[in-house]
């Protein structure tokens, strides 16, 4: 009996600083996919850009060993089909009589790259040029949202509020040190906080309170971009972030959750997300219930949770007014970058004053923000199926539309019209 489940390609790894928390990600969503409907089939781009594929990739902790996986694994080759599909065509060679090379048909990719060209919308214009559905959202939602300084000023032309910000690039700094701090203590005051402008996961983030901490940072931000944003540093801070599930037409908000950060630690770094000892779940105050992070969910295979180990508050400890407004600028700048599928949107709240920030919007946030879906009645399987199918519907609503004119302009007859047209020039 034929298979009529759709094959899904996981595409993970990838060049990018994120590259092991996409991985874990995406083998929590992998591990989640419902297997009456979907037959997965691990992509894993590794640091060196070469693409690999093979059972082997399913297991997290085959990944300590780097080396020793891709020896295990099949590297594989993309080949175009027609109208929609896309093989992957192993690369190495069999011998003589080895017969023909592995070959995976791919009906859709499932995105779960975080960071650099996977979620940059450059993978995403792969898709698009081979005509392959993929989950998430577009180039342009994708581009825009990875760039932070582009992202707040979109937000901002749009009355979204944002935190008082600078940016340049490594270009402008060389040689003008001084007179860029001169202008930031002047412009910004400190604290600040110093960001790569198109990184995530808190990589290369710092928060400034002296000048001194403030040239240190700008130095350590640029060893991950040209590019730099630096923001008012907002003092009574509390983080609040929102998922949005959907697409530009409709989408829904998520339960919101607020991060805890560990005591003394001025914001949250890549080691607070994803390498604090003991960490993993929920908790609740103010009267709130918290839910466990991973409570009925499939994530926890592969040994590694990712997102969902960082303490968190779920749902976050805030009065149902500041909830909803929350919650509708969630999908309001998720349908501003005219983003699909799932993303997550982050926020600041200045406790000083009660004013809500636009802090940034995650394309692809880590762990899928299947946390803030389950308390919201959307398990982790149900949420990946929904991925897929609006990624499909997206696709075929685009092939849906004259793409191509049925005509040849570089027949014999069409060309004489041409070169009728330059004037008789050749």
């Amino acid at each position: 009996m034929p298979d009529s489940r759709l094959n899904v390609g996981v595409a993970f790894g990838g060049v990018s600083p994120e590259h092991e928390v996409s991985v874990i990600s995406s083998l929590q969503a992998l591990h989640a996919l419902d297997r009456s409907r979907y037959n997965p089939i691990p992509i894993y781009v590794a640091k060196d850009g070469t693409w690999y594929s093979g059972k082997r990739l399913l297991d997290i902790e085959a990944y300590q060993d780097l080396d020793k996986l891709r020896r295990e694994a099949t590297r594989v080759i993309l080949d175009p089909g027609s109208f929609g599909t896309m093989d992957l065509v192993g690369a190495g060679r069999k011998g003589l009589f080895g017969g023909e090379p592995e070959r995976y048909r791919i009906d859709v990719v499932f995105l779960g790259f975080h960071g650099g060209e996977g979620e940059n919308g450059s993978f995403q214009g792969l898709c698009e040029t081979f005509n392959v559905p993929y989950t998430g959202s577009g180039v342009f939602g994708s581009a825009i949202g990875m760039d932070k300084v582009l992202s707040k000023m979109l937000c901002r032309d749009q009355g979204i509020p944002i935190v008082d910000f600078l940016w340049f690039r490594e270009s402008d700094w060389g040689y003008h040190e001084e007179e860029w701090l001169d202008r930031i203590e002047r412009e910004l005051g400190l604290p600040v906080v110093v960001k790569p402008a198109r990184l995530g996961s808190s990589i290369g983030i710092a928060k400034a309170d002296t000048r001194d901490e403030l040239d240190a940072a700008i130095e350590d931000a640029l060893r991950y971009d040209d590019k730099i944003v630096i923001e008012h540093a907002v003092q009574q801070l509390r983080e609040i972030n929102c998922s949005v599930l959907g697409d530009p037409q409709q989408a829904i908000p998520s339960v919101l959750e607020e991060p805890v950060r560990t005591k003394g630690a001025k914001m949250l770094t890549f080691q607070e997300k994803y390498m604090r000892g003991g960490g993993g779940g929920a908790k609740g105050r103010g009267g709130s219930k918290g839910v466990a992070a991973r409570r009925g969910s499939k994530a926890g295979r592969g040994g590694a949770a990712g997102m969902a180990s960082l303490d968190r508050i779920i749902p976050a400890p805030l009065s149902e007014e500041q909830s909803k407004m929350i919650q509708e600028l969630g999908v309001r700048v998720f349908q501003l970058f005219e983003c699909a599928g799932v993303a997550r949107i982050d926020f600041m709240i200045d406790e000083a004053t009660g004013a809500v920030y636009f802090n940034e919007i995650n394309t692809i946030p880590g762990s899928f923000s299947f946390y803030l879906w389950e308390p919201t009645g959307i398990p982790f399987e149900e949420l990946t199926h929904r991925m897929i199918q609006i990624g499909l519907a997206r696709h075929q609503a685009k092939n849906g539309r004259i793409r191509s004119y049925d005509v040849n302009l570089l027949s014999q007859r069409s060309l004489k019209g041409l070169k009728g047209a330059k004037g008789g020039r050749p």
